[in-house]
């Protein structure tokens, strides 16, 4: 469901005519190298592709708006080999509506001590040719990530590639659709929001539907597809004892896979990256979607539980962004606490709806009472998270913008079985440790929501803020609270005054 391959990052390289020909030359051909030399070396999860060298205004703003018009190019990178009067760039930046990365390198790792001439100097310019650039693009505001370093060193290398998952992530929302299966949960204030600004500053298009609209899908659903499904299950999962075919609760894991094959339908047909639901409004179906939402998360797709269509957009985009990463990405919700002063942690699950991407080992495919809703008993995939460094994201709205905050993770393994709560779990360790980091995220207002990921660190989340012009908030091992509410207080003022600046 995502791929990668389409895709492009085009490569731009700044210089002008007053070094003449044969210095051009040879910056056309250390471009080239570089550019060679990340796609074969760095691991990057997006190709990069070399384009000529930009000398006049007219070349520099031709190529940028091509770059805005090409459907698979996804963002640009810059790299001033010498000076680049950055005038030149002013048109072109205005315009461009793909992100941007300033690699601010230069072809040469060391200085030349023993033969560095002016004629050296002249072609090796990139440390103030740089500074040119990074001056225009400050005064132009622009959101842009910049990677300072040898363009052979790994640290270079990994910044890029983050950055190339997010430029990913970022395509991809320009382009999604979330569906809504009914509305929020009621009276719910933190999955409210502005779906108009949301299409606007995100890309991202939300609709709703009723549940007959998923239902007229459930009636196509032949037997035969449904014993095909339940054989899946079987073979992928551990069943509980009951679910297998000719079990007392075998028609529980009918009546899901039922539901799972009319989603799948319903979020094809409409071109779909993600959905919602809300056990409130389950008419025509005869339990909460459990397993069917997390094997469609575990495909890619967007969840949000309750209507909250802001974090299944998220999930959608981390998913992009973590495409082909070890480690995995689900919907989460801080559920309880551990609150033993010698070790606090937070116990993360949902009633139902976490990816097994994430899980630790084999599922278990299991159906129990929901306790809400009024509906049948839902079959669920019931693990233990893996364990390692992670990430908990949420997106709220704050009434004249949208802000991201992100919380730095360590997973661990729960401290005793869990052999009667019948979800899918994760236990962490938030930094830079609980008492502080929940009071961080309450005073930012952050949802009891997320998008929680083992493969994505706060560096790919806050490349794509920064790409969706909002607010970033990071919650990790140097926060101090008091630090914290001011910077929020400076957030305040500074997006109050942002729009007049420009």
């Amino acid at each position: 469901m995502i791929d990668f391959s389409p895709l492009e990052v085009w490569f731009l390289t700044g210089s002008q005519h007053l070094y003449g020909p044969e210095t051009l030359k040879q910056v056309e051909a250390d471009s080239m190298q570089i550019v060679e030399g990340l796609n074969a070396n760095a691991s990057l999860p997006v190709k990069l592709v070399f384009k000529p060298v930009l000398t006049t205004p007219d070349e520099i703003s031709r190529m940028l708006r091509d770059a805005g018009a090409a459907d698979n190019c996804i963002g640009v990178v810059t790299w001033m080999h010498t000076f680049s009067p950055s005038k030149m760039w002013i048109e072109g930046l205005n315009r461009l509506a793909k992100p941007l990365l300033h690699l601010h390198t230069q072809f040469n790792r060391d200085i030349p001590w023993s033969t560095i001439d002016m004629d050296f100097m002249n072609l090796n310019q990139s440390a103030h040719g740089g500074r040119e650039f990074g001056f225009i693009c400050a005064r132009l505001r622009m959101n842009r990530k910049v990677v300072a370093g040898h363009w052979r060193q790994p640290d270079v290398h990994e910044s890029v590639g983050v950055w190339m998952r997010a430029a990913a992530a970022w395509h991809d929302s320009q382009h999604m659709k979330i569906a809504r299966l009914g509305d929020n949960m009621r009276q719910v204030a933190v999955t409210e929001g502005d779906k108009v600004e949301a299409q606007l500053r995100f890309g991202v298009t939300v609709n709703g539907y009723g549940l007959g609209d998923l239902v007229a899908f459930q009636d196509q659903v032949t037997d035969a597809d449904i014993d095909s499904l339940c054989a899946e299950y079987a073979d992928t999962y551990t069943l509980m004892k009951g679910l297998e075919k000719g079990g007392e609760r075998h028609e529980s894991l009918r009546d899901a896979a039922r539901i799972e094959l009319a989603l799948r339908a319903f979020l094809t047909d409409g071109d779909f990256q993600g959905f919602t639901d809300t056990f409130e409004n389950l008419t025509g179906i005869k339990q909460l979607p459990g397993i069917a939402a997390q094997r469609l998360m575990a495909d890619g797709y967007g969840f949000g539980a309750e209507g909250d269509w802001k974090h299944a957009a998220l999930v959608r985009s981390m998913k992009v962004m973590a495409a082909g990463l070890g480690g995995g990405t689900s919907f989460m919700e801080d559920y309880t606490y551990h609150l033993d002063p010698s070790g606090q942690a937070v116990l993360g699950a949902h009633m139902l709806e976490i990816c097994p991407s994430i899980a630790a080992g084999k599922p278990s495919c299991e159906v129990h009472p929901l306790g809400i809703g009024g509906k049948q008993d839902p079959v669920r995939l019931v693990f233990d998270s893996a364990t390692g460094p992670a990430v908990n994201a949420s997106v709220v709205d704050m009434g004249n913008r949208f802000r991201m905050i992100v919380n730095t993770l360590e997973v661990i393994e729960p401290h005793e079985a869990l052999p009667k709560l019948p979800v899918a779990r994760a236990l962490w360790l938030p930094q830079p440790d609980l008492k502080t980091a929940a009071a961080a995220w309450i005073h930012a207002g952050g949802a009891h929501h997320t998008g929680f990921s083992l493969a994505l660190t706060a560096e790919h989340l806050e490349d794509f803020a920064a790409m969706a012009g909002v607010e970033f908030l990071l919650i990790d091992d140097a926060t101090r609270l008091r630090d914290l509410k001011n910077e929020l207080r400076w957030n305040d003022a500074a997006y109050m005054i942002g729009g007049a600046l420009r």
